[in-house]
């Protein structure tokens, strides 16, 4: 798909792929139960891993791999040429002065080709490096343009997406069945602009401020020294970050060792300001909920598993037909709700327990990229891409994120990153950005400013961000309520009795590598202000004396008096 022909082609392919399954009619967003949206109540552990062979080689993408061609000649023999089309007649001896003499710089076919090799990869993600990539539709389910305008919520409207999973911390070669949360982001091609909901399998995260956020990734990466990812190091950061504990309950648990692609769900964990056609706001959190069930594998379970056994399963099941479909749902809250709240509502290390959820749309992938690198690895998401209706909340890592995922595209593949075919837009493109490495934008007007009455362009007020009131002292310092434990609390309780021991096994088995007896202490500390029988269970499992635990406990209350844990 080299143009905006063939990608508005590929748009259609993929609608009509989607219209072969049953979809719900449209209808008013309905109310999901609370056992039905949350996965702690949902996760089942899978017999083993879903699929631990290779995918079908008749599938898309594949269908042309030596693996599927086994015997087969070849149909055709191209001609082979340099990257300026010019024929080469000889692509496997380097053009040389005899059997003794040097090779010759002028052999242009050996320079390009080393000099291209030089340069196939381009500089590897810092995190969500290890991915896996499919093409698919969205298909809105119900009316709310009460509380948005953003057109892709249009009931019955259908809206081609790019979804891509992956691991966090772990480098791109790196066995997919590593602990760590699963990255999920879609691309939705809007007919209003790209919108990305960049988000994980879990509904929360480590940390609440983005000002931490290369710490905490250079405590978890390999060490500087060893190259070597170390508890130790990742353990005594979070020793002095309280507000982890409800993610690393989480991760620690099944659910950072998941069965499927297909079976987990995915969360923006952010929350978001809605605005609708009257400029009314509201602020919401999505969800998707795998139809497909959720399912992980113990820690004995992945340690068998095979290196890919994520995408194969993925890719295995879209060529068979079996198409893995998620429901969105979506949360919302006014600005006058919040004083009942125990936490604040823009801390993205806390879900919106207790808020009812309504689905919105559903999602079916349904198609395996064509290439790899050109769609998975080179597509871009990045929280700033919202369109009209969908807008930034104050919360403090998704500010952060709304500069550094776009910054880290425009360094990591360039600053036309938007004009690669999976991450351009199907709406059309009208600014005055220009130049730059693999510029193809084909404009051809001089004015190239703004305003310019020769060649004008319009800025209608109905795309005007949203206004609103700051009434507040500028400083650097925490947010006021924390609440940092009571979640984790919430979410160990309602795990199954299996699931739980789980979880202290898998938590056990990297804090029994922390040497230091004051980072262990303190982090059972945290698991056992969150439920007592946790942090018991761990300090058993982990050496550490109850009354040390205690201490800690009492030191850490002594030093946040303001701080409560509710249960």
């Amino acid at each position: 798909m080299k143009n905006l022909n063939s990608r508005q082609a590929m748009a259609a392919m993929l609608l009509a792929a989607a219209s072969t399954s049953a979809l719900m009619a449209p209808a008013a967003a309905q109310t999901m139960p609370v056992a039905d949206t949350q996965a702690e109540t949902r996760m089942t552990t899978a017999a083993a891993p879903v699929s631990a062979g290779k995918p079908a080689l008749a599938q898309a993408g594949v269908a042309g791999t030596v693996d599927a061609k086994g015997d087969a000649g070849s149909a055709a023999t191209p001609q082979m040429t340099r990257d300026n089309g010019a024929p080469i007649g000889e692509n496997r001896h380097s053009k040389a002065a005899g059997d003794f003499g040097p090779v010759l710089l002028e052999d242009t076919t050996l320079i390009e080709k080393l000099a291209r090799f030089d340069r196939e990869r381009e500089p590897e993600r810092v995190v969500h490096a290890r991915g896996t990539g499919a093409h698919g539709v969205f298909t809105a389910t119900a009316d709310i343009s009460n509380i948005t305008s953003a057109s892709l919520f249009a009931s019955g409207k259908q809206t081609p997406v790019f979804v891509r999973f992956s691991t966090v911390i772990h480098p791109s070669g790196s066995p997919e069945g590593m602990r760590d949360p699963r990255g999920f982001a879609t691309k939705f091609y809007t007919d209003q602009g790209n919108w990305d909901l960049v988000g994980n399998n879990l509904p929360i995260f480590f940390i609440r401020d983005a000002i931490q956020f290369p710490d905490m990734i250079h405590s978890l990466k390999p060490s500087p020294v060893t190259n070597k990812q170390d508890p130790n190091r990742f353990f005594d950061f979070f020793s002095a970050t309280p507000e982890a504990t409800n993610m690393l309950a989480h991760v620690y648990s099944n659910l950072g060792t998941p069965a499927s692609y297909r079976t987990m769900d995915g969360n923006g964990v952010h929350a978001f300001k809605l605005v609708n056609a009257k400029g009314e706001t509201v602020f919401a959190k999505f969800r998707w909920i795998s139809r497909q069930g959720v399912k992980n594998l113990n820690g004995a379970q992945v340690a068998t598993a095979s290196w890919n056994y994520l995408t194969d399963d993925l890719y295995g099941e879209i060529a068979k037909g079996d198409f893995p479909v998620w429901d969105l749902m979506v949360q919302t809250m006014k600005p006058s709700e919040f004083a009942k709240l125990d936490y604040n509502p823009f801390d993205d290390t806390k879900e919106w327990l207790g808020v009812p959820f309504r689905k919105i749309g559903e999602m079916t992938l349904n198609k395996v990229p064509t290439n790899f690198f050109e769609f998975t690895e080179q597509s871009a998401f990045a929280p700033a891409n919202m369109v009209p209706g969908i807008e930034a909340s104050p919360d403090r890592m998704l500010q952060g994120r709304l500069f550094s995922y776009s910054d880290t595209q425009r360094h990591r593949i360039g600053a036309n990153v938007m004009q690669l075919p999976v991450n351009r837009p199907l709406a059309s493109v009208v600014n005055n950005n220009q130049d730059g490495q693999l510029d193809h934008a084909t404009r051809t007007s001089d004015v190239n400013y703004f305003p310019a009455a020769t060649a004008a362009k319009s800025t209608d007020a109905r795309y005007r961000a949203s206004t609103y009131a700051v009434d507040a002292m500028v400083d650097a310092k925490p947010i006021a309520k924390t609440n940092n434990f009571a979640q984790a609390g919430a979410f160990y309780r309602a795990l199954s009795a299996q699931d739980r021991a789980d979880l202290v096994t898998n938590l056990a088995g990297d804090l029994n590598v922390v040497t230091s007896a004051r980072t262990k202490t303190i982090m059972v500390s945290y698991f056992y202000q969150a439920d007592q029988d946790f942090g018991t269970r761990l300090a058993t499992a982990v050496n550490v004396p109850m009354a040390d635990v205690s201490r800690a406990v009492a030191d850490y209350r002594a030093a946040n008096p303001a701080q409560t844990t509710r249960r």
